[in-house]
């Protein structure tokens, strides 16, 4: 799948800070966040009414999710604040760590996970997913970079940059199993894509594997730093977490509703033409629970 992004924010390579950030939304805030539907928010669980639910994000994900200042932005963030406002629900954002988001959930710590989260099988054991979006996975390197990719097999005897807890990350290792054991593939592993990018850039990696669309901003926005190297694979669904429990399961049909309200009023097309990654959106029929296909 070929990815088109007219992105115009410039990408930061360095200093997205690890320290958590919180911001409280408000319902209502912004001009793409849909109208409230009273259908759609009796569906949330009675505890959630009244609180203010928390929501962990991995904010070095542009344009998904990153960190402009202090505020948090991009079409995920967008996408949850619609949800909020169709639910009228009061949410607060956190920055953190993309390998503790479901932890977190399963701990009590978050009630949300909302950061690009491949929906697979093996997350379902812990977490609910309503998907919302798809995506394959795509490759960049270095402009001057003279390596190509056609799949897998061309990784063998790479290093490859990722962010640590991602499917990539767990996608490049299964390969490295095909490899020869003269050209094993060198997963390396970071907290987070901003220190991956920067790995790929000072030659640390040989490529950087990331979510499709955004190896296409990390290349659209980097001043001819970075290249794409041959087309995405594994185009697989994303999914918003909640926790295994009653009220969590709930608390998934709620945001699932709230989705399909959204497409229906066209606030789902605006945020993701908003943020120039149309080409994931999915219809109505394919929001779903939990649809892992792997």
């Amino acid at each position: 799948m070929k990815w088109t992004l007219g992105m115009r924010r410039t990408l930061v390579v360095a200093g997205v800070s690890s320290l958590m950030l919180g911001a409280t939304v408000v319902a209502g805030a912004s001009t793409t966040s849909g109208t409230y539907n009273a259908a759609d928010a009796k569906l949330v669980p009675s505890a959630y009414k009244s609180a203010t639910i928390q929501v962990a994000t991995d904010a070095t994900y542009a344009p998904d999710e990153s960190m402009k200042g202090t505020t948090m932005i991009g079409f995920d963030v967008d996408l949850m604040k619609a949800v909020a406002t169709t639910l009228k629900l009061n949410i607060k954002e956190n920055n953190v760590t993309f390998d503790g988001i479901i932890a977190g959930i399963t701990s009590g710590r978050y009630t949300i996970g909302n950061s690009s989260f491949t929906d697979t099988k093996a997350r379902q054991k812990s977490v609910n997913f309503v998907d919302y979006f798809q995506a394959g996975e795509g490759v960049y390197a270095k402009s001057s970079s003279t390596l190509k990719f056609n799949g897998f097999s061309s990784f063998c005897g790479w290093k490859v940059a990722v962010e640590t807890g991602t499917t990539e990350q767990a996608d490049a290792t299964s390969a490295s199993k095909s490899c020869p054991s003269s050209k094993k593939i060198d997963v390396v592993t970071f907290p987070t894509q901003t220190e991956a990018n920067l790995a790929v850039l000072s030659g640390q990696a040989s490529v950087g594997f990331v979510d499709s669309q955004i190896a296409g901003y990390i290349v659209s926005t980097s001043a001819g730093k970075f290249k794409l190297l041959g087309s995405a694979v594994n185009v697989a669904p994303y999914g918003i977490a909640t926790a295994k429990t009653t009220s969590g399961q709930g608390l998934a049909k709620a945001i699932q509703a709230a989705l399909k309200t959204l497409v229906a009023n066209g606030t789902y097309s605006a945020i993701l033409a908003k943020w120039g990654v149309s080409a994931g959106a999915l219809p109505v029929s394919k929001i779903v629970l939990n649809g892992a296909t792997s």
